[in-house]
């Protein structure tokens, strides 16, 4: 897959125009040479730190109806999501599991491997892991296995209108 093909996707484009209505200029969705769908392959690819990658998390929980909803932790690539936190930061009154991989899809628009934390087709509740604040540049997944862009913490905070979430992760 060449780069020109990465940065035609649909689901990039989805992200390059959810970056433009959010007023960043110019293109900053990088195209990577290969997949990065862990956080450590994304890393290795980019020359960065695990832990300035973000993790984009989807977990489910059952709503109101009994239907399972979703939920979103963006989390630093060198720390899990302790999700009893996810829960409480969430105000969910429960525990949430891990999202299957329709929901996923239904949710985001996006395929596994892929997910990035913003172009939604609707708002999802999401935690923002605070220990990726150590980091004065981060990556987030762009809609593609082969795909990423940069921003800070304070972007990722307004970007996707998430809430800081200090004790969201285990070390």
């Amino acid at each position: 897959m060449t780069k020109a093909d990465v940065l035609s996707n649909a689901s990039v484009q989805r992200v390059r125009e959810a970056l433009r209505l959010r007023g960043v200029e110019g293109e900053r969705v990088i195209a990577l040479d290969g997949a990065a769908r862990t956080a450590a392959e994304a890393a290795a690819a980019l020359g960065c730190e695990v832990g300035a990658i973000v993790k984009s998390l989807v977990f489910s929980y059952p709503g109101q109806s009994g239907e399972k909803q979703a939920v979103m932790a963006l989390v630093a690539g060198d720390r899990q999501c302790n999700v009893e936190m996810l829960g409480r930061a969430l105000g969910l009154g429960v525990t949430p599991g891990r999202a299957d991989a329709d929901l996923v899809r239904r949710a985001t628009g996006f395929a596994i491997g892929g997910v990035a934390p913003l172009g939604h087709p609707e708002q999802l509740p999401i935690a923002i892991d605070g220990s990726l604040a150590r980091f004065p540049l981060l990556h987030a997944a762009a809609g593609h296995p082969h795909s990423v862009f940069p921003l800070t913490y304070d972007e990722l905070l307004e970007w996707t209108g998430g809430l800081a979430a200090p004790d969201l992760t285990k070390g």
